[in-house]
Formats: structure tokens, sequence, C-alpha cells
């Protein structure tokens, strides 16, 4: 009796296996071989709709025409030198669209790096230089990154720290304002004044960093309140706010920046994922006197503001612009809220919509009363929707809320196709 001959799928897993640490988790177990706007197919040539963006690096969709010539033009005139060595207008030109980009308006300088870790690193980097203060505060549910520093920040043991320690010192954590959970304003205010008087004086404290939606910890939006009465706090006591957007920013909510919600001005912006189109690049904005604190030679990285990378994030902005995607970005987002709204009446399960723009977030429980997290349920829906042909991405402490990541570039057809999907797994799992 001949072997069933295996797909190219089963074949590269094996490899896989063989050639990567069990470390590094992949959610679908799925090769992926080419993408075109909010459209993937793998090496089966299945197709699926994509409602994770790579982890919220392709608000502009796979493959953007604009990017993909971008790139090829620079790859034929110059493809790395290290702006350290020698400068190249690239990098320049992101710097000042980036610096006009800064929440409030205020005059502003930018730093190039690769990694959204890396951006959190050197954010803290200038705020303890400009401070000479060595305290940090982050909070609970975030996530800042997996170096030494971005997991000390982060606020999840598990999977991020597991036994990676000891972690860097002088991080401290606040509550969150998890409405959802019971985390008011008020109470997450009470929290951090709490921190204040018994763990680190905000006379020692270089800053504060906040995601304005928590990405990781499950897209919950921090309120307005909140983010108003911390930069009130920074200000009183001399604290740089920074605002983590690695996530939640570049069209993500509906505005290039989550915080513009609230109309909060940070001190500095973190800033990386869909900036550069798929390819890496990140960075620090901020305020004029904040950026400077550094002497010469203490930001900088071999690969950080990489010229082609720069070059890809130029045609973001010109994307941005000529397809009006914020725009796009807010009628898409009401459009999921109806929908999943809509689910929530129908099924028990999902205990909580949530989010700014389309970046939205369903928590899904045991039943209502109980508030029991319900991750198996979401294995399964993501399971199912994978099945079907929608690629849909967990988030949040217990693993119990779906995340969506969409590209602002799909069509009515991609939303009105991936909604169907997704609600016959709704169907499938919840009856």
């Amino acid at each position: 009796m001949l072997d069933t001959p295996i797909t190219r799928t089963e074949e590269l897993l094996l490899m896989r296996q063989d050639a990567i640490p069990r470390g590094l988790a992949t959610a679908h177990p799925i090769v992926l071989a080419r993408g075109q706007g909010a459209r993937v197919w793998d090496v089966e040539d299945k197709e699926y709709i994509d409602f994770i963006g790579g982890i919220g690096v392709l608000n502009v969709g796979h493959n953007h025409p604009r990017v993909v010539a971008a790139v090829v033009r620079q790859a034929q005139q110059l493809m790395h030198t290290c702006f350290q060595v020698a400068m190249y207008e690239p990098y320049i030109h992101l710097a000042r669209a980036l610096n006009r980009a800064m929440p409030g308006g205020v005059q502003a300088k930018s730093v190039l790096f690769t990694s959204g870790a890396e951006a959190t690193e050197n954010a803290i980097k200038i705020a303890r230089a400009y401070t000479g203060r060595p305290g940090v505060i982050a909070f609970s549910h975030s996530f800042h990154g997996r170096t030494l520093l971005g997991m000390s920040l982060t606020g999840k043991a598990n999977p991020y720290k597991q036994n990676f320690g000891p972690f860097a010192p002088e991080v401290y954590r606040a509550p969150y304002p998890y409405e959802y959970w019971g985390w008011t304003t008020e109470k997450a205010l009470e929290g951090l004044r709490e921190l204040f008087e018994t763990q680190v004086s905000p006379d020692r404290v270089a800053a504060i960093i906040i995601e304005p939606v928590l990405g990781e910890g499950g897209f919950v939006p921090a309120p307005i309140d909140f983010l108003r009465a911390l930069r009130q706090l920074c200000d009183q006591h001399g604290i740089v706010f920074i605002d983590d957007e690695i996530q939640s920013g570049f069209g993500r909510t509906g505005k290039l920046y989550a915080i513009e919600h609230s109309g909060v001005t940070p001190d500095l912006v973190t800033f990386a994922k869909s900036v550069g189109g798929g390819l890496p690049i990140s960075g620090v904005t901020g305020k004029v006197a904040i950026m400077d604190a550094p002497q010469p030679g203490g930001l900088g990285g071999t690969f950080g503001g990489n010229v082609l990378a720069c070059a890809a994030a130029l045609a973001v902005f010109d994307i941005f612009e000529r397809e009006d995607l914020l725009a796009r970005g807010q009628a898409l987002g009401q459009t999921l809220r109806d929908a999943f709204e809509a689910w929530q009446r129908r099924y028990p399960q999902i205990g909580d919509v949530r989010g700014l723009g389309p970046m939205l977030g369903l928590e899904f429980v045991s039943d209502r009363q109980t508030r029991q997290p319900a991750p198996h349920l979401v294995s399964q829906i993501v399971e199912r929707a994978r099945e079907r042909g929608l690629l849909l991405l967990k988030a949040g402490m217990y693993g119990s809320v779906i995340r969506v990541l969409v590209p602002l570039v799909a069509s009515d057809d991609d939303i009105d196709q991936a909604l169907d999907v997704f609600a016959a797994a709704l169907a499938d799992v919840l009856g």
C-alpha cells in the first residue's frame, strides 16, 4: 500500500520543527506565499482574508503598489550605509514628515530605529537623559517588547517573561483603567497615587509610558479622563509622558495616532509596525528639548532608519493622503462595530465589544454574570474562521479576546465576506 504523499505545508512544518526553536510560536499552522491588499494565499494556494495584518503592520495592505515601487526604486540606488556613517535623504524627509504629524502640533524631532522594542528602549533613554531620573512607570496588561527592558515594562508574565529574569531595575507598575473588569479611571488613578506613596517618589520618576489602547492586553482604550489626568500628573511632577503608538498608530484607530482622540499632547511618541508598510522601521518623535537631551553618539543603531524602510514609510504617508485612509478607517470601524454589537446582543458569551475606530476587540466569557474568561471559545472560533478562509488573532491576559487588525485598504467586498465567515464561525462554536 502506497503512503499518502504529504502536502507542501506538512513538509514545511516538519522542516520548521527541526530548524526553529519551540519558543518562537506561530498562531496559525499555515505557510503564506503571497499577499495583496487584505488577502493572502498559502503555499497550497488557499486564499484567506487577513484580519491580522502582520499584527498591525499592514494598515496599507499587503504589497501596496506605491510601497513596492518606492522600495524597488530605492534598492536600485542605495540599500544601506548606516545613517551614523553617512546620511541619506529619505531619513531626513521621513523625520520631517513625522515631526509635522506630532500630536498637538508642537515643534518636534525624530530618531529612527528598526523594531518597536528599540523605540521603547530609546524613549526611556531619552527621558532619563532629560530628567536625570531613573524610575519608569508602566501599566498592567501592557506590552512593550521582548528585550530586557521591554519585558520589564510589559505587564504580563506568561509567556513573555517566563524565567528570563532578573529584569531591569527601577520599573514600577500601575493599574490600567480596564473598566470591563472594574478598573475605573478613579480606581486606576488611586492606584497610581498609592504607587507614588509606597514604591517610588514622583521626583524619582523619569517617565510614564502608556498604550492609549492596549494591544496585546486586549484592545482596551484608556478613558479620555484618565489620559488627561495622567498628563496633569506628569506636568505637576516633571515626568515625561511617553505615548506608545506601536500597535495603535498610523491610522489603526481612525486617527494617525490613537492619543489624538483625547486631545492630550504627549512628550514622546513611539511608533513602528504600520509606518513601514511591511518593512521594519520604528522610532521616537518628541518635543525638541527632550529629544535633544542625549549627547552626540548616545542614540543610533546600525540598521536604524534603513534607507529602504524610509522609502517605504514615505510611500505610506503618501498613501494615507492620496487614499484618505483615515476617513476610510473611521467608516470601516463603524461597519465592524455595528456587526460586532449585533453579535453581542445575540450571544451572551460576547461580554464586551470595545475599541477606537477599526481597532476593535471582542472579549469572550462563559457567561455575562460570572464573567469567567473563555479562551477555549476564542481558540475554537479562530480555528473555525481559518478553516473558512479568515485569519483572526487572540489577545488579552487570558487569550479571551479576538482583536481586529484588518488593513484599512480592505474593500467592502472583503469586509462583507469576512463578516459572513466570522458570523459562521461564531454560530459553529456558540450555537
